[in-house]
């Protein structure tokens, strides 16, 4: 079940965004919860994070961010990570069906991301969903940990009619 993320699950969502095994792949540099809890309290106020849970327990996450003006029908989709624990059980794929069928539902016609073009693993789900690649972004991200740039593949999901 996908929901809307609550401050209650703060620590949940830094647990992912912080393993090590998850974190090369997102938007933020390792940090301390402390520094965390802003960021989660701006993504939760403007309802853009939302928990999956399997089995009554969060096991994922991701954000939906809206586009506004000439893109409002547009949802960014971003954040996308599962417990490492829970991986291979379609945990993932479920939870993006989920959040397909919600964009869909609220009347967005293109959902699109950005995926490191180097995690092909990522880049296969979303391919298995019906996401296109449309093109690269050269030196997108930093990490500032490795002190390397990568590229990101832009990737799209438009619901034709």
């Amino acid at each position: 079940m996908l929901r809307q993320a609550t401050t209650a699950d703060t620590e949940f969502l830094f647990s992912l965004y912080m393993h090590p095994s998850i974190n090369r792949w997102l938007l933020y540099e390792e940090m301390p919860l402390a520094e965390f809890i802003p960021i989660a309290a701006d993504l939760i106020a403007r309802r853009a994070l939302f928990v999956y849970e399997s089995g009554g327990s969060p096991v994922g996450m991701c954000k939906l961010v809206p586009q506004k003006y000439r893109n409002s029908h547009i949802m960014y989709l971003g954040g996308v990570a599962i417990l490492p624990e829970a991986g291979g059980r379609g945990i993932g794929i479920d939870m993006l069906r989920e959040a397909i069928r919600l964009c869909r539902d609220k009347g967005f016609t293109r959902i699109e991301l950005t995926v490191a073009v180097e995690n092909a693993r990522a880049i296969r789900l979303y391919e298995n969903l019906g996401f296109i690649r449309e093109g690269i972004l050269k030196n997108y991200t930093f990490l500032r940990k490795e002190r390397v740039y990568i590229d990101e593949q832009v990737m799209s999901l438009i619901f034709e009619g």
